[in-house]
């Protein structure tokens, strides 16, 4: 049986170790959890007029064993059954912990050495941003930072977002997102 004193170091070891557990964490200075993101998210072109600037990203705390990053942004709420990838960026060295607003650039090389864009619904490689149809209601934007247990994923030059995102999972030790909304 349990005395008072062992109940009460038992509990003092639990609290312990998770105030001083590291929490790998995702956070931006352009977009906020449960917020709606502005008008540079948004994508030009499609009807909409937007700056198309992919958000500044910085993590922390990665899981140990961590070989790469990935950055994923999809949004489940398009009405295409799939919902719609709006970037995923792979092969994102260790190194690397932050990416500048407009990082995901599809006119100027801004993303990290040795990281790969792949395609986006829209038909090009880099961040394509918020687009929902008009009146469609709020539509929410998934920004996770992946922590990956390979240095790189070999994916064919034309990969699907399909197959990129299984390759992501399938490779993840962690994760970590942020959910901005935006509607139009």
């Amino acid at each position: 049986m349990f005395n008072s004193r062992t109940l009460f170091s038992a509990l003092l070891l639990i609290i312990s170790s998770a105030t001083f557990a590291s929490s790998f964490t995702l956070s931006s200075e352009d977009i906020t959890q449960g917020e709606f993101m502005d008008k540079a998210q948004e994508f030009n072109g499609f009807g909409c007029s937007g700056k198309d600037l992919s958000p500044q990203l910085n993590w922390s705390d990665a899981p140990k064993g961590t070989k790469s990053f990935a950055i994923t942004v999809h949004d489940p709420d398009a009405p295409t059954g799939s919902g719609w990838w709006h970037w995923q960026i792979v092969n994102i060295p260790t190194t690397v912990t932050e990416l500048a607003t407009g990082a995901g650039s599809t006119k100027q090389n801004l993303a990290p050495k040795g990281s790969k864009q792949i395609e986006n619904d829209y038909g090009s490689r880099g961040f394509g941003g918020t687009c929902p149809p008009s009146g469609h209601g709020i539509h929410h934007y998934r920004f996770t930072v992946h922590a990956l247990s390979v240095e790189k994923l070999e994916l064919p030059a034309n990969a699907s977002g399909a197959l990129t995102g299984y390759m992501i999972n399938a490779n993840t030790i962690e994760s970590s997102t942020i959910e901005a909304l935006y509607k139009r």
